[in-house]
């Protein structure tokens, strides 16, 4: 019986170190609770508005909400915001990202619209401080050159923005080189489907256990996978901020208002 509660109490100190953020940017933290979020902007098809599209990017700041973008890293270094591992939804071509390069990127045009992928620096001129930023880091390779390029169009931007990612070695880059960003680790359930990433690196990260290499500020989740066990630790225990995605009901709004910090949401033809 000493043996059964030893191991017990070893895996709960080892599960805590494990999930444990960081706790000196609280204050910092503070200042984007009760922020909504639209989800790759305020878009609207039926009003030709296409996700992750500067139009979108407007309608949200004319509402006043937060922005949540992605990046991606071309193949000559510019960062696009976009959000799919490949064209083929948004674009109707086969490519991924990475593979091409920015100029190739202009012919592109996003779900029948005349609109065109973004770059980032685009989307920080619109923007520029009007509301926060909410950046995801589509990684699927190294962090770095990916990490370094959004760091270095971020240095001197006037205006409040996070940073997050499923890949938790970029969170890590950040705690390392630029430990002054807030970060936010990003997740789901991974383990549901299966993806090109290791079964066991999707269980890690679908219950946290990866937090102890990047310290995150803030926990991003899949509202409809929740509750689990070490988001309700942090939570509740830990009183880590919590955003919870993507809200694309009345009901899910409510719920996400009711019981998280951060709102990450789409409205689907409302207020146009």
């Amino acid at each position: 019986m000493f043996f059964i509660y030893t191991l017990f109490t070893a895996a709960v100190i080892s599960d805590l170190f494990a999930i444990l953020p960081r706790f000196s940017r609280r204050k910092a933290m503070a200042a984007y609770r009760r922020t909504m979020f639209a989800h790759r902007g305020y878009h609207s098809l039926k009003h030709r508005i296409p996700e992750n599209s500067m139009a979108a990017f407007r309608a949200a700041l004319k509402r006043g909400y937060g922005i949540e973008i992605d990046l991606h890293l071309t193949r000559d270094g510019q960062l696009a915001v976009f959000h799919d591992d490949t064209l083929e939804r948004i674009c109707k071509r086969p490519e991924v990202i990475e593979t091409l390069t920015r100029k190739e990127l202009d012919a592109c045009r996003l779900s029948g619209t005349s609109e065109k992928i973004p770059t980032f620096e685009e989307v920080l001129e619109l923007v520029n401080g009007q509301v926060p930023l909410l950046i995801e880091l589509k990684i699927p390779g190294s962090p770095e050159p990916i990490c370094r390029e959004t760091l270095r169009q971020l240095d001197g931007y006037n205006g409040p923005f996070l940073i997050q990612s499923f890949n938790t070695m970029g969170i890590r880059w950040f705690k390392l080189h630029a430990p002054w960003i807030l970060r936010g680790q990003l997740s789901s359930n991974l383990t549901r489907e299966p993806l090109k990433e290791a079964w066991i690196f999707r269980f890690i990260v679908k219950h946290l256990l990866s937090n102890f290499l990047g310290r995150p500020d803030f926990i991003s989740y899949c509202l409809n996978d929740l509750p689990v066990v070490n988001v309700w630790i942090l939570k509740h225990i830990f009183h880590v901020p919590v955003a919870v995605w993507t809200l694309r009901t009345s009901d899910m709004i409510k719920r996400g208002k009711q019981h998280f910090d951060m709102q990450i949401f789409e409205r689907h033809h409302e207020n146009y």
